[in-house]
């Protein structure tokens, strides 16, 4: 089963000439409101791997395999974790709506899908090992509360961290039933 985790870099997603993105989708170290943190080099293999095959990370509209919004060029691990830039597919009409709410300040989030082949216990969560990535999704709601793009205004920023402290509430009233 595929598996989202949510990410805000601290740098920021940078948004430039409205298509081209870079920034970070992925904090080592850094716990998500799952319980979950990514080790460093969990990505390693799995990047290794698809580099060997020519296969790429795919740029995804809020996880949707149906809905590919742009291209990843460059996809990398360095110290703080998984570093992407890429561009937004203008062309298509996902990637134009994108790029706008990207640029409005209405979408800001950052998601990864993978598989996780390697984890151990970690207090209520995993320390992740070794992911298996597949795509790197612009996402409206991120998990981990760094996951937002930078350069929109702190207002918007306040209101999302609102409605992401409200959900996750929500999340753990659920699972306390």
């Amino acid at each position: 089963m595929l598996e989202h985790k949510f990410c805000r870099p601290e740098a920021g997603l940078v948004l430039t000439e409205g298509r081209e993105l870079s920034g970070y989708a992925s904090l080592f170290g850094v716990k998500d409101q799952g319980g979950d943190t990514v080790a460093p080099g969990a990505y390693h293999a799995s990047l290794t791997r698809l580099a060997a095959k020519g296969g790429k990370v795919r740029m995804l509209w809020q996880h949707d395999p149906t809905q590919p919004i742009g291209i990843w060029d460059e996809v990398r691990e360095d110290a703080t974790g998984l570093w992407v830039k890429g561009r937004l597919l203008t062309d298509v009409a996902k990637g134009r709506e994108a790029a706008a709410l990207l640029e409005a300040g209405a979408l800001d989030g950052l998601s990864i899908g993978y598989r996780t082949l390697r984890s151990e216990r970690e207090g209520k969560g995993r320390k992740l090992l070794e992911l298996e990535l597949w795509e790197v999704s612009l996402v409206t709601f991120p998990m981990l509360s760094e996951a937002r793009v930078a350069a929109k205004s702190e207002e918007m920023l306040s209101v999302f961290d609102g409605l992401a402290a409200l959900f996750d509430s929500a999340r753990r009233d659920l699972a306390g039933r």
